[in-house]
Formats: C-alpha cells, sequence, structure tokens
C-alpha cells in the first residue's frame, strides 16, 4: 500500500477535499473557497487541491474540479489555456554574452509584451501590422472563431489576431535558462490573451444569468453552471476549446520569434526545441478517471498522467521544473502549476522593497523597478517546498535557473 501524502478535508454537505499542501501554507480564504466548489451537487468523487493553492477569482487557483454532467465556467476562468513552453536548445551557458541585456532587448523587440493604453495609439501589447506569420496561424483558427461568432457576434469585436504570438501582463512572462548542466533553454508563459478574456467573461456572466432565470441558489455566485444537454454548455465547450488551441498555438508562435531573436544576438548555429513542451494549466478537458468519462477543470493545475511532460516555474529569480507525471490518480493525474502566491499584489507592493526585489533577482537580466514587485519572490510560495509535497505527483526531469526575464 502506497503512503498517503495528501491531508483531507471533510465538506458539510460536499464531497471531500484531498490536499498535496504538506509543508506549505494554505490561506483559510482558500480552504472556504474549496470547500464552496466541493458542496456543488455535480461534483465527481472530490476535489484535489495543490500545494500551490491560493485564493482566485471564481475558483481556487491550484484546484482540480471533476465534475459530470455540468461544467463551470467561473472555474476556468477569463485566461482560458494559459499555460507554459519550453524549449530546449543546443547552446551551453559559455556559448552566451557576458551581458545579457542585448538578449533581453532583442526579445523585447520581437514579442509585444504588456499593455498601454489611451491617447489613440496602438496598445504596446499587441500587433499594429501582424507579420505574414502570424496571419498565416491565424487562418488556421479562423473558420471555427468564425462558427462561434456567428452565434455569439459580440465576440467577434475583440483582440484575436492582433494579439496571437503576444505575451501580455502580470505573471507572463518569457526566460532563457540553464538547467544544471548548463544547457540553454527558452521557456514561457501566457494563455489565449484579450479573445479568450472576452470569451471566458461572456459566458461567465451567461451562466451567471441562467442561474437566475432558473432561480438556483450557488453558495458562490462564481459557481454558476452549465447543465449538460443545454445549448450554452454545448457553445461554451466549442468555444473554450477553441481558445485552449488558441493559447497553445500563441505559445508556439511567439516561441518562434524568440528564438529567431536570439540568433541575431547569438553569432553560434544553434537548434531549438530539441526537447518542447507545450501545456495548459488553465482548462477543461474531457477526461477518464476512476472508470468514468467526466470533465476535468484544471485551475491552476498541470495535467500529469503518468509519462507525460509538463512545466512547473517558480517566481523571478527561482528555480523551475520540467516534470515527468507519475499518473496519481488521486490527484486525477495532476500537479502544480507553479509556486503559487503567498501574498497578493497589493501586498506584496506594500511588503517588498525594491532593493529587497533587485537583491532577489541578482545575476537576472530582468526588470527591476517598483512596475514589478509584486512579481518578486517574495510574494511567492517556496518553490522547493512545493515540489516536495507533489513528490507523488511527479518527478523532477530538469532544474531550470533563469538568466534573462521578460516581463509583461
Amino acid at each position: 500500500m502506497t503512503e498517503v501524502n495528501f491531508d483531507y478535508q471533510h465538506v458539510e454537505g460536499g464531497v471531500p477535499i484531498k490536499m498535496w499542501t504538506r509543508g506549505v501554507p494554505v490561506d483559510d480564504k482558500a480552504r472556504a473557497q474549496l470547500a464552496r466548489a466541493a458542496q456543488m451537487p455535480f461534483i465527481f468523487k472530490h476535489v484535489a487541491a495543490m500545494p500551490d493553492v491560493h485564493v482566485g477569482i471564481g475558483a481556487t487557483v491550484g484546484s482540480v474540479i471533476p465534475t459530470k454532467g455540468a461544467i463551470i465556467p467561473a472555474a476556468v476562468g477569463v485566461d482560458i489555456g494559459c499555460g507554459m513552453m519550453a524549449a530546449r536548445t543546443s547552446l551551453v551557458a559559455s556559448d552566451l554574452p557576458d551581458n545579457l541585456e542585448g538578449v533581453r532587448a532583442a526579445i523585447e523587440r520581437a514579442v509585444p509584451h504588456g499593455r498601454s493604453v489611451g491617447r489613440g495609439n496602438r496598445d504596446t501589447g499587441s500587433w499594429g501590422d501582424p507579420p505574414p506569420a502570424i496571419v498565416e496561424a491565424w487562418a488556421t483558427l479562423l473558420a471555427r472563431f468564425e462558427a462561434i461568432t456567428a452565434k455569439y457576434p459580440r465576440l467577434k469585436n475583440t483582440n484575436n489576431l492582433v494579439h496571437l504570438g503576444t505575451l501580455g501582463t502580470g505573471n507572463h512572462f518569457i526566460e532563457m535558462c540553464l538547467d544544471t548542466e548548463q544547457r540553454v533553454w527558452v521557456m514561457l508563459h501566457s494563455g489565449s490573451r484579450g479573445v479568450g478574456n472576452a470569451i471566458g467573461s461572456y459566458f461567465i456572466e451567461l451562466a451567471k444569468q441562467d442561474m437566475r432565470k432558473w432561480h438556483i441558489n450557488l453558495p458562490d455566485q462564481d459557481l454558476a453552471y452549465f447543465p449538460e444537454g443545454t445549448d450554452h454548455f454545448d457553445d461554451y465547450v466549442e468555444a473554450v476549446g477553441w481558445a485552449q488551441d488558441y493559447a497553445a498555438l500563441n505559445r508556439r508562435m511567439m516561441m518562434t520569434n524568440v528564438i529567431r531573436a536570439i540568433r541575431g544576438e547569438i553569432t553560434k548555429p544553434f537548434d531549438a526545441e530539441l526537447e518542447a513542451v507545450n501545456c495548459h494549466h488553465n482548462y477543461v478537458s474531457r477526461e477518464n478517471h476512476f472508470g468514468e468519462n467526466v470533465l476535468v477543470t484544471r485551475k491552476g493545475a498541470v495535467r500529469a498522467a503518468k509519462g507525460v511532460l509538463g512545466i512547473i516555474p517558480g517566481s523571478m529569480g527561482a528555480k523551475s521544473f520540467i516534470v515527468r507525471g507519475l499518473g496519481n490518480a488521486e490527484s486525477f493525474d495532476s500537479c502544480s502549476h507553479g509556486a503559487g502566491r503567498v501574498m497578493s499584489r497589493t501586498e506584496a507592493k506594500k511588503q517588498v522593497s525594491l532593493a529587497e526585489h533587485i537583491a532577489a533577482t541578482e545575476g537576472v537580466a530582468c526588470r527591476k523597478d517598483v512596475g514589478v514587485i509584486d512579481e518578486s519572490p517574495r510574494a511567492y510560495k517556496p518553490i522547493e517546498a512545493v515540489m516536495a509535497a507533489q513528490a507523488d505527483l511527479v518527478e523532477i526531469v530538469h532544474t531550470l535557473k533563469q538568466v534573462v526575464c521578460v516581463k509583461g
């Protein structure tokens, strides 16, 4: 009999919660939010909480919510298909220039990032005139998008083509990393951008309207759901699947442009994508668990089926990990998606000084200004403790440490 590595939380009037959180802090508000999800009548077996668990909008970040016969749009959230991509290159540390600021600047030029609003100017986080490769990639998604917008015209006039191959803001990033053998990797984190946000927001509101129409009382209005068999359920599944495909393509297009930018700075020829992983950590999928077909919503969690590769990033200045799933059935074949916040963005801005942020990111070519203090390492749980808490969910294949970090 394998030793149980999770803690068990009983929920009055609901399914239990199995928590892989030994040795890491868990906020009481996160526990309460998990319990509200566990009380929904269509949850299958139990809710699984990953070690990076913390309060989220709609559902707890770091939770795995299996359902039968219903889907909760706010549990997937508005950053549909958000996830990670990593690719190993044939470069090693000694091939890199001593000063990496040139590489950082080249990446920043190659990928629109951040966001600027007002004055009628183009948003710096989107393409003014999308390059031909982006237009070609968008064409592969267009027919399905037109089918969705034929039913929901409000979703048509969104940042779709102009956001494909762009980074975004907040905790989204592009990094150049070294593994323990001093090999160079490129790693990035982004999702379905403006169009995914519009799809998520629209269907979350639609689910809330349906609940009011049917007079269904919920422990939390963010748990509004679509029952299977309704038009809205089918339309949401179609739209969310499309947004997840957009997110994966967005990461691939960014990776192509980042590799090209690095080639412009490093004269030595090199191969890229020798080992590549592209995985979502905010998404829903149809899967079979405990012999039954269910919908699994991973909100800040990565699929860790046996032998499947995933990515668990730390914060700016911390290690990141390429992992291989161990296929733990109790976690619904899942693992954490990162370190997990230990303080809110507002708290981090109050508590972390600029001097502390600069010290914490020593040796990394990255932003060292007050605008990124909410992303500083102390705002996150220690990644080593997070990894120790899920030793029965994944095995570590590569340990990475960033040397360049571009933030949105």
